[in-house]
């Protein structure tokens, strides 16, 4: 069974750092685009971030440009989103999507069809 597993949510106060964790089984994704969505309450799932299946491409939304960093480790088939400066507005469910093929696509792929693959999520509550 391919699961994305994710951890690391929680609550924090604003200006303070989260890092997200998402660990895949069940199959391999180092040739696969993976990243992050988010979504809150009555709003519609939006794209965050993005990273190529080595790491060397990466595409975030205008929202978190230079406060989030994706990363990947795929030895330990383990995705990353290192979130710093956070802001009330942050708060949502977070999800870790991946790819099911290897495919070459810049920028990244940015909507919620285009992955395959989806976590349960982690929630990140920001407090003002």
């Amino acid at each position: 069974q391919v699961q994305l597993v994710e951890s690391g949510g929680g609550l924090v106060q604003a200006g303070g750092s989260l890092r997200l964790s998402c660990a895949a089984s069940g199959r391999t994704f180092n040739s696969n685009t993976m990243g992050w969505f988010r979504q809150a309450p009555g709003k519609e799932r939006e794209f965050v971030a993005g990273i190529s299946w080595n790491g060397g491409r990466t595409d975030y939304a205008d929202s978190v440009k230079g406060r989030f960093t994706i990363s990947r480790n795929n030895a330990e088939a383990t995705m990353y989103l290192q979130m710093n400066r956070l802001k009330p507005e942050d708060t949502d469910v977070y999800y870790c999507v991946a790819e099911s093929e290897y495919r070459i696509s810049y920028p990244l792929p940015q909507r919620v069809g285009d992955y395959d693959y989806w976590g349960q999520g982690t929630q990140v509550t920001v407090s003002s």
